[in-house]
């Protein structure tokens, strides 16, 4: 890659910082930062939830909170992880902020739009966090009909007004997304030189474009429902509930992927980073990113086996199912590759990518479980299943959220952390993650329901163990918060590269310029080149990290 030098800059920290002047920027890097804010406070409010109703389950009685209370709780849970963290952190933050400077561009390719899309983030996010602080809502985050639509005297029209506008904030995102891949790229940046980051960027894009539309048209129609009258899913009203459960997951199913996808990306990049190799199989994990972004839409109907549906369209669900797992299984077998015969460093990015595979791989191969339609029916609406997605979109998105954070953060503020810490919070996110929700497996299997407070005194074990682990999942979760704010005032200066990495967002100053590069990068090698300068690389990562240990 050739570029000039970098002349001196105000770079995008230091360009002011009156309050007007972040609210009414155009910087593709301050608004991930905007975003960053509002998401980590989201996040937490969702872990406030979790912590309460954990402690609850600790016994087999309702003892801390009324069953109203519960359902309030961990549909608040639900919502806010959901919808407000795990669909936007990784393309709203990091999907933000590294696009740009991945593909060589100075700025998305619609700035006020990107801007826009905060806002309107931040306006789904206040009306949801008006029915919780007005009472909350207890419909569960899949806000079934009809009890949704029609029996439900909690704060449900608040709510599903947050989630219908928050949609809107991912559909700009995606657009802007697609059209700066398209038309923004740097000079010799073909599209199989892409990042793979990017790519998943971009198949994520395309999920949302097509997906999010359903959502908003199936909340519009609960409202319809709820506040007109209309008939289209209460049975006393001449409608169908299953019909619901058909438009939900046609988008919902897909919406995991909009969570995993971008992760699998940023695991992408922190494998062959610290494992000092081209990627093994590149054109097949892109390939298997735009595989799972296909078959993501034709495998809804596997969450509704006990739904009535027929025998033969359950048959079809289930072999679908068991097929969209292999584009991921190519993905984990290409960074096990990669892996092999690898110099690999153990620094705080690469611990969360290892856990990540781990997880992950858990995570689906009890989905295949799920998608045999005869387990399924012994397991469904249990412990079993709020385990194995929990596995998927914690031990999958936001460990592979902490590793990108982590591995960027350098570009991001120009600073290091301090790696111990920051791996004593990887293990401990590892091992509380694991002691929260393995047992769920034992205690799903056993029969024990979700969503139920009050259970028999043969799980209570389970439950104690599993909140116990919840404990350490929050302290390792709380850890980076601590580090990260000291880390911007103490921590060493971190250099332009100190992981010695490929990738343009590494050829510009940490933090970046406001336009990113003086002059638009060519881009001459492939990706991931780690081959041609593998002892100088390795020198490059060992030296920043004896720089901040």
């Amino acid at each position: 890659m050739k570029m000039s030098a970098i002349e001196p800059r105000t770079d995008y920290l230091n360009a002011g910082y009156s309050v007007r002047s972040w609210l009414l920027t155009q910087d593709h890097k301050r608004i991930a930062l905007l975003y960053l804010l509002a998401i980590t406070c989201m996040f937490f409010i969702g872990g406030a939830a979790a912590v309460l109703f954990r402690l609850d389950l600790m016994t087999p009685d309702a003892d801390l909170v009324q069953s109203e209370t519960y359902n309030k709780l961990f549909t608040m849970h639900g919502v806010i992880m959901v919808f407000f963290f795990l669909i936007p952190s990784i393309p709203a933050v990091l999907g933000n902020f590294l696009l740009p400077l991945m593909i060589g561009a100075r700025d998305l390719a619609f700035p006020k739009l990107n801007l826009l899309s905060w806002y309107v983030f931040i306006a789904g996010g206040a009306f949801t966090i008006w029915a919780i602080v007005h009472g909350g809502v207890d419909t569960g985050w899949t806000f079934y009909t009809p009890y949704t639509s029609t029996y439900s005297n909690t704060h449900v029209m608040s709510t599903a007004l947050g989630v219908f506008i928050v949609g809107f904030s991912s559909i700009l995102t995606a657009l802007n997304f697609l059209v700066t891949i398209h038309t923004m790229r740097a000079p010799g940046l073909t599209w199989f030189r892409l990042p793979l980051f990017v790519w998943t960027m971009y198949a994520t894009s395309l999920v949302i474009m097509l997906g999010t539309p359903v959502l908003s048209i199936v909340i519009f129609l609960v409202a319809l429902e709820r506040g007109l009258g209309f008939g289209i899913f209460d049975p006393a009203l001449g409608g169908d509930p299953l019909l619901f459960q058909h438009l939900f997951w046609f988008y919902s199913h897909p919406a995991v992927y909009i969570m995993v996808l971008p992760a699998m990306g940023v695991i992408s990049e922190l494998v062959t980073c610290f494992a000092r190799k081209r990627v093994f199989g590149y054109h097949f994990i892109v390939l298997a990113s735009l595989g799972i972004a296909v078959l993501g839409f034709l495998v809804w109907g596997h969450h509704m086996f006990v739904s009535g549906q027929s025998v033969y369209a359950g048959m079809v669900f289930s072999i679908l199912s068991f097929l969209v797992a292999v584009p991921s299984a190519i993905k984990v077998f290409n960074w096990t590759a990669t892996l092999y015969g690898g110099q690999i460093g153990y620094e705080t990015p690469m611990l969360y990518a290892l856990g990540f595979v781990g997880l992950f791989t858990i995570g689906g191969l009890t989905g295949l479980f799920l998608a045999t339609t005869a387990v399924d029916v012994h397991v469904h609406d249990t412990y079993f299943v709020v385990a194995h997605f929990h596995y998927i979109m914690v031990g999958g998105a936001v460990m592979a959220y902490l590793g990108g954070i982590h591995y960027w953060w350098p570009k991001i503020t120009g600073r290091m952390y301090p790696e111990w810490w920051a791996r004593l919070s990887a293990l401990m996110i590892f091992v509380g993650f694991n002691l929260t929700f393995f047992p769920q497996f034992i205690l799903g299997y056993l029969g024990m329901p979700r969503r139920y407070h009050v259970y028999p005194e043969e799980f209570q074990m389970l439950n104690v163990l599993s909140s116990a682990g919840a404990s350490i999942l929050g302290v390792g979760y709380l850890l980076p918060m601590a580090y990260f704010t000291w880390s911007l005032w103490y921590s060493p200066l971190a250099g332009d590269n100190p992981w010695g990495a490929t990738g343009l967002e590494w050829q510009t100053t940490s933090p970046p310029p406001t336009e990113n590069f003086p002059v638009i990068p060519t881009v001459v090698t492939e990706p991931y080149d780690y081959e041609t300068n593998s002892d100088q690389t390795i020198t490059v990562r060992r030296q920043g990290e004896f720089a901040h240990e």
